[in-house]
C-alpha cells in the first residue's frame, strides 16, 4: 500500500514501520544519571570489607579505649579509675626504657633494612645471571615462619652456636650475643632484618624495572657517573617505592614483638625489652589489662604522629611523576 503525500513524493508503510527482524536500540543512559538499584549493589559490594572492618578494627580500639580507663585483671571484675593508667603510665621508668628501646630498633632496623633491599634490588637489576633465582632465595626468610627462624638464630647466636664456633676457628673469641646488653639489641635487629628486607627486594626491584632503559642509556652516552645516574635518575624515579618501603617497615619495626620475646626475652636486664612486648607482658604475665589497654593507645598514637610526618615530609622528595 502506498500513501500518496505530496508531488512527487511517495511514502511506503514498510518504511514507516520497522523490520520485524531488526534488533531494538537500546536507549544509553545518560551521563551522570544513576539506575535504579546501583546503591543497592554498591552497598552489596561495600558489605563484607565494611563489616570486617567494623567488627575487627573500629569495635577493638573502642572497647580497649574503654578497658583503659579501667583496673581490669584478666579474671576478675573490673574497677573504674580514669585516666590512672595514663597518669601511672607516664610515671613509670620502665615505659620511658621501652620506648627508647623501640624507637631505636626502629630507626637503626628501617635504616640498614633499606639501604640493604637497595643495594641488592640495584645489584638484581644489572645484567646478573639468575636474577629470578637469586630473588627467591633473599625473599624466601619473609615468608619462612618467624617463630621457627628466631628459634633457628637463637641456637645460631648462642654462647656454643655457630657464630662464636666459626669466629674460634680464627682464633676469635666470641661474644654473649644475646646475654650482653652491649650486643643483645644489635643481635634482635640483625635477625629482623635478616627476616623482612626480602619483601622490600621485591617491591624496589619492581620499582627499578619500571625505569624506561632509554633514560639510563641515554644518561651512559652523555658521561654521567654512576653515583649521580643513581642520585638524580633513579632515586627520584623509585621515590614512591622507597617511600612505601619506608612507611611499611617502620610501622612494623614500632610493633616488633616475636624476635625479642623468642631470642632474649626482653633481656639482659630491659635492654631488649620493645614496646609490644612490654604490653604483652603487662596484660598477660601481669594480669593488668586495663594498663596494656593504655600502653596500646599510647602505641598507636606514637606510629600515627611518625606515620603523618613521614606523609608531611614526602612532599618535598617523593616523585610522583616519571
Amino acid at each position: 500500500m502506498a500513501i500518496s503525500t505530496s508531488p512527487g513524493v511517495i511514502a511506503s508503510s514498510e518504511a514507516v514501520a520497522p523490520a520485524a527482524d531488526q534488533p531494538a536500540v537500546r536507549i544509553p543512559t545518560p551521563a551522570g544519571k544513576k539506575k535504579k538499584g546501583d546503591g543497592l549493589v554498591a552497598l552489596a559490594y561495600l558489605a563484607p570489607g565494611f563489616t570486617g572492618f567494623v567488627f575487627f578494627i573500629v569495635v577493638p580500639l573502642i572497647g580497649s579505649l574503654v578497658i583503659s580507663l579501667f583496673e581490669w585483671p584478666l579474671f576478675g571484675s573490673p574497677t573504674f579509675i580514669g585516666f590512672a593508667n595514663y597518669e601511672k603510665l607516664f610515671g613509670d621508668p620502665t615505659f620511658y626504657t621501652v620506648l627508647l628501646n623501640t624507637v631505636i630498633f626502629a630507626f637503626v632496623y628501617t635504616a640498614v633494612n633499606l639501604a640493604l633491599a637497595l643495594g641488592v634490588s640495584l645489584w638484581l637489576t644489572t645484567k646478573l645471571k639468575f636474577s629470578g633465582f637469586w630473588r627467591v632465595i633473599f625473599f624466601l626468610p619473609a615468608i619462612t615462619p618467624m617463630v621457627a627462624n628466631a628459634l633457628i638464630w637463637r641456637l645460631m647466636l648462642s654462647q656454643d652456636g655457630l657464630l662464636n664456633s666459626l669466629l674460634g676457628t680464627f682464633g676469635i673469641e666470641g661474644a654473649s650475643w644475646l646475654s650482653d646488653s652491649r650486643f643483645a639489641l644489635l643481635a634482635v635487629i640483625t635477625m629482623s632484618v635478616w627476616q623482612s628486607f626480602g619483601y622490600n627486594v621485591i617491591v624496589l626491584s619492581a620499582g627499578l624495572g619500571g625505569i624506561p632503559k632509554e633514560i639510563l642509556e641515554a644518561s651512559r652516552v652523555d658521561g654521567t657517573s654512576a653515583w649521580n645516574r643513581l642520585r638524580f635518575i633513579i632515586l627520584p624515579m623509585i621515590s614512591p617505592s622507597l617511600f612505601f618501603t619506608m612507611t611499611m617497615t617502620m610501622i612494623g619495626a614500632f610493633q616488633v614483638f616475636v624476635q625479642p620475646q623468642i631470642l632474649t626475652q626482653g633481656g639482659p636486664g630491659e635492654s631488649t625489652n620493645t614496646f609490644v612486648l612490654y604490653l604483652y607482658r603487662n596484660g598477660f604475665v601481669f594480669d593488668k589489662l586495663g594498663y596494656a589497654s593504655a600502653l596500646a593507645w599510647i602505641l598507636f598514637i606514637v606510629v600515627m604522629l611518625i606515620t603523618a610526618l613521614q606523609f608531611a615530609g614526602q612532599k618535598k622528595w617523593v616523585n610522583y611523576d616519571k
